[in-house]
């Protein structure tokens, strides 16, 4: 005989759900718990567009086709209204997040590096296209990036492959085996040199593949501390994979010149995006990360 459960205990129900948490990786569960947050606040993707499923009537506009009119539903009331159907067209999601070693730095312990956040974006972007009944795959070649994910179930395989990867470079690496019409967002801190980038956006965009990049910056990093007596006299800077480095005497007197080589960056960085059709946008490790997945949500809509 079964013993009674205690008030106030979890039934069978919610300890079959606890243990499987248990068992998802600390990214998958954190990345599905941003993703439900945001859809909480938008539509989802029901947009117009080509497909059967009905979404709704919306009054006849100047320009609107005639044979676009709803007649029975016109009828109901003195007004005319269109027949709009749902978008319906499952397109693949490919993704990259920067794991070049300038993503390891961080201002504070009590913030997340630029990794771990562009990390947490991929994911929880991927559990919103996937919801949405799309596909997602990652840029990284033959060592399982390649492969696409589907279904609500596919957000877990997905963190898994993102740890086999290969992701050191400061780009991605081009896959022929991407979709064409695919869409992609790239996700890290872009500070390879403009002509990279240029190259990199180019060759996607001749495929063609419409995408999105994300800069991920720490604040710290657009001012060099300012204000913060770490960044002051002389200062050992390093980065790069190669172990890089450059001792600066003053701060103070190399933060102007800093602060301007980085806008004049980032402005190319928004150049090159639009000349390829692109969007452009920065994030800030120190904002709340649903901030930007609500506007990549976005972004990812139907043209």
């Amino acid at each position: 005989m079964a013993e009674p459960r205690k008030p106030g205990a979890p039934g069978p129900t919610a300890l079959r759900a606890e243990a499987l948490g248990a068992r998802l990786p600390p990214l998958v569960v954190a990345a599905d718990r941003i993703a439900a947050t945001v859809l909480q606040g938008v539509h989802g993707r029901r947009r117009a567009g080509q497909g059967d499923a009905f979404w709704q009537f919306r009054p006849f506009l100047t320009g609107d086709a005639a044979a676009r009119i709803d007649w029975r539903q016109s009828a109901k009331s003195d007004r005319l209204f269109i027949r709009e159907t749902e978008w319906e067209a499952a397109q693949t999601v490919a993704l990259w997040s920067d794991a070049s070693r300038s993503m390891e730095w961080r201002f504070s312990p009590s913030r997340p590096t630029k990794r771990e956040r562009a990390d947490l974006l991929s994911a929880a972007l991927a559990a919103l296209v996937l919801r949405g009944g799309e596909r997602v795959r990652l840029f990284g070649g033959a060592r399982g990036g390649s492969r696409s994910h589907a279904g609500r179930a596919g957000l877990a395989s997905l963190v898994e492959t993102m740890g086999l990867v290969t992701k050191s470079q400061s780009l991605p690496v081009p896959d022929p085996s991407l979709p064409r019409h695919a869409r992609a967002v790239l996700i890290g801190d872009f500070m390879a040199p403009l002509p990279e980038i240029h190259a990199t956006v180019a060759a996607l965009a001749a495929w063609p593949v419409r995408g999105h990049i994300l800069q991920v910056l720490d604040p710290e990093e657009e001012t060099l501390g300012e204000g913060n007596r770490a960044y002051a006299g002389r200062v050992l800077f390093e980065w790069g994979a190669g172990g890089q480095s450059i001792l600066v005497p003053r701060v103070e007197e190399a933060r102007p010149i800093y602060v301007e080589r980085l806008r004049h960056h980032r402005e190319g960085i928004a150049s090159i995006a639009a000349a390829a059709g692109w969007g452009f946008m920065t994030h800030h490790v120190d904002q709340p990360p649903q901030t930007a997945l609500l506007a990549l949500w976005q972004a990812l809509g139907p043209e």
